[in-house]
């Protein structure tokens, strides 16, 4: 009996000091770190601006110009209309003094304009300045100088044109027209059309001469070339234009 308690009062005493004894102290895990790289923020990349175009060259628009039919009123006692505008065209017929007439266009650089009766049609070149003209013969539209000019069926150009210059003068030559009988204008029987240099600008001529040679001045100073054709009047009209090989003026750079 004494040895059964003995014996359990020594279990007794080891299981006290079992739990009188410090339990060891747990090991710390550190963290795991995870082996899978930080990813940076991305960037986002600034977006450019938008280019500025360049502006292209705006072609300048063309303007055109206006023109007019005009009026006006016969000063002369009789004027002569013509073939083309100059006195040394053929004579087509005459206006008497104080009609009115309707003026269709002008002979660019140069006083003629074409002219007709109001609402009519047979046209003809008169000299502006025997004209009293309703407006300015600058809106008259620029026309072809050959609009109503007779032609010739019968007789071919001119040949033989050539031109010979000694400063500011240049002398025009050709063979002469050669008509059958009957065929005389009994009118300035040759027309040279010119595009002469004076005061510094181009200005159109008509010269008419008897005599197949002429002079005429032509200066120096005009940024535009110089030129000239020739024809042959019978009557029934005209011959075709022969143009001038026309020399330059010695001092034209």
């Amino acid at each position: 009996m004494h040895l059964r308690l003995a014996l359990l009062s020594f279990l007794f005493v080891l299981v006290l000091a079992a739990c009188g004894s410090t339990a060891p102290a747990p090991t710390a895990t550190a963290p795991a770190v995870s082996s899978t790289p930080t990813t940076p923020p991305s960037v986002t990349d600034t977006p450019s601006s938008t280019p500025t175009p360049i502006p292209t060259d705006t072609a300048t628009p063309t303007i055109t110009p206006t023109y007019a039919i005009l009026r006006g009123v016969v000063v002369p006692e009789k004027l002569s209309c013509r073939f083309g505008p100059g006195a040394v065209y053929l004579y087509k017929f005459g206006i008497l003094q104080d009609s009115n007439i309707e003026l269709l266009g002008r002979m660019a650089q140069s006083q003629w304009m074409l002219v007709r009766a109001i609402g009519g049609s047979n046209a003809c070149w008169v000299n502006s300045d025997l004209v009293e003209i309703e407006g300015s013969l600058d809106a008259l539209a620029p026309t072809d100088p050959h609009v109503v000019l007779a032609w010739s069926p019968y007789y071919g150009a001119l040949t033989g044109a050539q031109a010979v210059r000694e400063d500011d003068e240049v002398t025009v030559t050709w063979h002469p027209l050669v008509l059958n009988a009957g065929d005389d204008s009994e009118q300035i029987p040759y027309v040279l059309e010119t595009w002469l240099c004076v005061d510094g600008g181009i200005a159109f001529k008509a010269v008419g001469v008897y005599y197949p040679q002429v002079t005429v001045t032509d200066e120096a100073g005009c940024a535009e070339a110089s030129r000239a054709r020739v024809a042959g009047a019978e009557k029934h009209g005209y011959t075709p234009w022969s143009e001038v090989a026309w020399p330059p003026h010695p001092d034209t750079p």
